[in-house]
């Protein structure tokens, strides 16, 4: 396994204000929000990006936009925008999957 921030959470080696955990996921706000509410759903697997995903994480694939739903009717959230970025010319900085969940405000289409 690589070694990044988001690795470093999982395994609670470095602080991070924990919404959601359960053994294939795990939620956190994100510590440079792009909006009032910017969460971040990661997977434990290490998969560096969803291009490289293939049928055997269907599962979890799947369970991560579960934990969305959790998340958003836990915190009651209505309205949200999901985001993933797949490398950096799409924004990704931190190599390793994850989701936002972006909300508190309103968003263009199409996106920036």
């Amino acid at each position: 396994m690589t070694d990044n921030i988001f690795l470093k959470i999982i395994n609670k080696e470095i602080p991070a204000e924990i919404l959601y955990e359960d053994d294939m996921a795990i939620a956190f706000n994100d510590i440079s929000p792009e909006a009032p509410i910017h969460i971040l759903v990661v997977p434990k697997k290490e998969i560096k990006k969803l291009s490289e995903t293939s049928k055997q994480d269907q599962e979890l694939l799947g369970h991560l936009l579960l934990v969305v739903n959790k998340i958003t009717d836990k915190y009651q959230i209505e309205d949200f925008r999901i985001v993933v970025n797949n490398g950096t010319g799409a924004g990704q900085t931190v190599f390793h999957l994850h989701l936002h969940i972006l909300a508190g405000r309103n968003f263009g289409w199409p996106p920036g």
